[in-house]
C-alpha cells in the first residue's frame, strides 16, 4: 500500500525530516528498487526522531520497588509509527547513494494512478487498500454500484488478491481518483467470474459523549478523511432514537460499561451539572447504561444491524451473552499489576483469513495495546456463531514498548466476529483507531463497516 507509505513519509516531513525520492530505478545491497521509492537518510538533524518512527522503543521495567507495583509511563511506552501504519521498509546500515532528489514540496505526493484495461469499460477493478474505500464511498454516493470479490480475480492481464473492489461507474470518476489519490484501476467490459459481495451506501452512528471522547474524536477524523457518511450519537440519542436508520453503530474505547455498570476506558473528570450546561447541549448529557441503552443496542443487532466495538467497549460481548471469557484471569482473579502490566505498546497478533473482515491484512498485524481486554473462547463458541479473527500466537508478542508478564497473552483472542440474531457484533480489543495512527489495521474498521452493512454475506 504505497499510498499509506506516502502518508507516513508526510508525517516525517511535517516534523522537519528531509526525505529523498528516487528519480530512477536503483540498487542497494543487491536489492532493486523502483523509481519513486522514498529514501530517508539518518545523517540529518532529526536522526533521533527518525529512529523513533522506524524502530522499536525499548521501555525499561519500572517498578516502585522490587516486587512492587509498576510506575505508569506518562504516555505510550511504544509507538513506532511505521509499524502502526503497516509500512514495509528496508533498514540499510552501510552508506549508499543513488539517483535521489530531496522532496522540496510541503508534502510528498504519490505518483498519479493508472487507468488501464478496456477503454469503454463497464466497470473498474481496484486493489483492497485503505484509499480504495474513498473510491467505494464516492461511487456509491454518486449512484454507482460497488461490490468486492471474496476470492482472487484476474482482469486486463492483472491479478488481484481477494478483496478487490468492482466499481460500476464512469471513466471520469476513476480518472479523477487516479490523479487525486494515486489509485490504480483496470477497466473491464464485463464482470469477471468470481464470488462477490454487493455493497450498499452505509450510514454509521458514531458514539460520543458530552465534552468529547478523545478516541471518538480521532475516529471521527478517520471517517471524515476516508469520506464515510456518519452521525455522531450521544447516549440520549441511543436511548430514544430509531437506530434502524443506521447500518453500523460504532463504539469507541470507553463507551460501553462493564456488566456491573462500571465505566471503563479513558475518561476525565466527573459528569457536569446540567444546570451549568447551556440548554441546546443538555440533550447530550448522560452515559450508556446496562439497564436501558445496552438492551436497545443488542435489539438493534438482533434485527439485522451491526456493531463495531473497540477497546473496553468489547465488554458488550459479555452483555450479549457470547461464549467468551476474560483471558487475563488466574485462579478466579484478574492478574495484578505486579504479575501483568502493559501500558500503551505495540504488539503483534496473528490474523485469521476466514472472513471479509481481515481482507487487506497480512498474516500478522501490529496493533496498539493499552491495558486492553483479551478474550478466550468457551468450548463450542464456533458452533454458536462466534469466530476468532485474530489472537496472540506467541508468549512474546511485544514489538515496541513495555509488556510485563506478556506470556499471559499467549493464545488470547483480540478480534471476534459474532452472529447475533440477524446481525453482527465485531469486537476489536486493541486500539485499532488510536489517535488516527494505525493505518495498518484500518481495514478491520473499514471492512467491518461495509461487511456489517452488506445485504449478502457470502462467507459464514
Amino acid at each position: 500500500d504505497f499510498l499509506t507509505a506516502t502518508k507516513f513519509i508526510n508525517t516525517l516531513m511535517k516534523n522537519g525530516v528531509d526525505v529523498l525520492s528516487a528519480t530512477s530505478d536503483f540498487e542497494v545491497a543487491g536489492k532493486k528498487y523502483p523509481a519513486g521509492s522514498w529514501v530517508v537518510k539518518t545523517a540529518q538533524a532529526f536522526r533521533p526522531h527518525i529512529l523513533d518512527m522506524f524502530e522499536r522503543q525499548d521501555y525499561p521495567n519500572d517498578f516502585a520497588y522490587p516486587g512492587g507495583p509498576p510506575i505508569p509511563p506518562y504516555d505510550a511506552a511504544g509507538y513506532t509509527l511505521a509499524w502502526q501504519m503497516g509500512v514495509q521498509y528496508d533498514r540499510i546500515v552501510d552508506a549508499f547513494d543513488g539517483p535521489f532528489q530531496k522532496v522540496t514540496t510541503d508534502l510528498a505526493s504519490p505518483p498519479a494512478g493508472k487507468v488501464a484495461g478496456a477503454q469503454n469499460a463497464k466497470a473498474y477493478l481496484t486493489d483492497h487498500i485503505n484509499d480504495a474505500f474513498i473510491a467505494v464511498n464516492r461511487v456509491l454516493k454518486s449512484g454507482g454500484k460497488a461490490s468486492w470479490y471474496t476470492n482472487a480475480v484476474s482482469a486486463g492481464g492483472q491479478s488481484f488478491e481477494p478483496g478487490a473492489f468492482y466499481l460500476e461507474t464512469d471513466r471520469a470518476t476513476v480518472e479523477k481518483l487516479a490523479k487525486e489519490k494515486g489509485l490504480n484501476f483496470v477497466g473491464v467490459a464485463s464482470k469477471p467470474a468470481g464470488q462477490t459481495m454487493p455493497l450498499q451506501p452505509v450510514k454509521i452512528g458514531l458514539w460520543d459523549r458530552y465534552g468529547g471522547s478523545m478516541p471518538s474524536g480521532w475516529t471521527r477524523m478517520i471517517l471524515e478523511d476516508f469520506e464515510f457518511d456518519f452521525d455522531v450519537l450521544f447516549p440520549p440519542d441511543l436511548d430514544t432514537k430509531d437506530l434502524s436508520k443506521y447500518d453500523v453503530l460504532l463504539f469507541e474505547d470507553g463507551a460501553i460499561p462493564a456488566s456491573d455498570g462500571a465505566g471503563r476506558g479513558r475518561g476525565f473528570g466527573s459528569p457536569p451539572d446540567p444546570a451549568d450546561i447551556p440548554e441546546p447541549y443538555r440533550d447530550r448529557l448522560g452515559n450508556v447504561t446496562v439497564a436501558t441503552t445496552v438492551p436497545k443496542i443488542l435489539d438493534y443487532v438482533r434485527k439485522g444491524g451491526a456493531v463495531i466495538a473497540i477497546g473496553s467497549s468489547t465488554d458488550i460481548g459479555y452483555l450479549a451473552g457470547l461464549p467468551i471469557e476474560n483471558k487475563l484471569m488466574e485462579n478466579g482473579h484478574e492478574l495484578t499489576g505486579e504479575e501483568y502490566y502493559i501500558p500503551g505498546s505495540i504488539l503483534e497478533m496473528k490474523v485469521e483469513h476466514s472472513s471479509p473482515i481481515t481482507m487487506g491484512l497480512s498474516d500478522h498485524a501490529d496493533v496498539m495495546f493499552d491495558h486492553s481486554p483479551v478474550f478466550s473462547l468457551k468450548p463450542g463458541a464456533e458452533q454458536q456463531g462466534v469466530k476468532k479473527l485474530a489472537w496472540f500466537d506467541s508468549p512474546t508478542p511485544l514489538r515496541s514498548g513495555w509488556a510485563w508478564g506478556q506470556e499471559h497473552l499467549d493464545g488470547g483472542v483480540t478480534a471476534i466476529e459474532a452472529d447475533l440474531g440477524k446481525g453482527k457484533l465485531f469486537l476489536f480489543t486493541p486500539l485499532i483507531t488510536f489517535r488516527s495512527q494505525p493505518h495498518g489495521v484500518f481495514p478491520l474498521l473499514f471492512n467491518g463497516i461495509y461487511y456489517g452493512g452488506a445485504d449478502k454475506r457470502p462467507i459464514s
